[in-house]
């Protein structure tokens, strides 16, 4: 990817904004980290909660809504775009890193450096949504870097629709995901990656299922540090913000459930929702 880019094919600017885009809320985890690494960084960040979860999709309608997303966030001139959406991912990264003139960032492989970094025994889990699973991204990616390495997956596809839900703090939150982690608590894993960036907002509960003694991965907090190493790299990290530079925040889906999330999990002074539409999505 740096070769490309090195090339002259793109004109970067310091001061223009970071892009990110998931299916719904759970890229707001992405977010909070990178309000913590890069406080002088403007962002956009746009959920496509009308059509989540994207997990059960067709890989082909996933890449066909990433890509709305995408042209959407270029009509504001970002100079980094980050799909903190590990479905999302998993089928249309390289498609859209291709065609892109600026870089284009995934979820997937920062989690996958990390998990193989921090396991001791070699034994690596992947919770995520059924299209994560089905694609064996992750699962791909540690074999191609350590082949010896035991790794088993888990589609968790009840997960994502607590999060958008706000229910994520509940009982019923709790039994639901005791219910579906049960099949990796006899798997002897030492190191669970979070393969959904919706999954971090769970985070105390799967913890508390799986146990201490397993490290969890958080693929899009590992990302950040990637988008900091680029911003480095192309010498496109912005100056301190000013007073008009705000972050801006974009759904497709209900603004005042966005909100609710985004004010409990980013502690930002003050964030503004704006409705969207994309492609032919109806909105009540």
């Amino acid at each position: 990817m740096l070769e490309k880019y090195c090339k002259g094919l793109i004109d970067l600017s310091n001061h223009e904004a970071i892009g990110f885009i998931d299916s719904g809320v759970g890229g707001l985890t992405v977010v909070k980290e990178a309000l913590r690494q890069l406080p002088n960084e403007r962002l956009i960040y746009l959920g496509d909660t009308a059509r989540c979860p994207y997990g059960p999709r067709p890989a082909e309608q996933v890449v066909q809504f990433t890509w709305e997303m995408t042209n959407f966030l270029l009509k504001k001139n970002i100079k980094m775009l980050v799909i903190a959406c590990n479905t999302a991912t998993a089928v249309a990264l390289e498609e859209i890193k291709e065609q892109l003139n600026i870089p284009v960032v995934g979820v997937i492989l920062p989690g996958t450096r990390a998990a193989l970094k921090a396991t001791k025994k070699n034994r690596i889990g992947v919770i995520g949504t059924a299209g994560t699973i089905k694609s064996n991204a992750y699962e791909k990616a540690l074999k191609s870097k350590a082949p010896n390495t035991f790794t088993t997956s888990l589609a968790c596809p009840k997960f994502v629709p607590i999060v958008e839900s706000n229910e994520f703090y509940s009982s019923v939150a709790k039994k639901i995901v005791s219910e579906t982690l049960a099949p990796l608590q006899i798997k002897e894993l030492d190191t669970l990656i979070l393969g959904c960036t919706h999954y971090p907002l769970l985070r105390p509960l799967i913890q508390n299922v799986m146990g201490n003694q397993v490290k969890l991965i958080d693929s899009g907090a590992e990302t950040v540090s990637e988008v900091s190493m680029l911003l480095d790299y192309f010498d496109i990290a912005n100056t301190p913000l000013h007073d008009n530079e705000q972050h801006e925040f974009f759904t497709t889906g209900s603004a005042k459930m966005f909100k609710a999330i985004a004010d409990d999990w980013l502690n930002l002074e003050t964030i503004e929702i704006e409705h969207i539409r994309l492609g032919e999505v109806k909105h009540d």
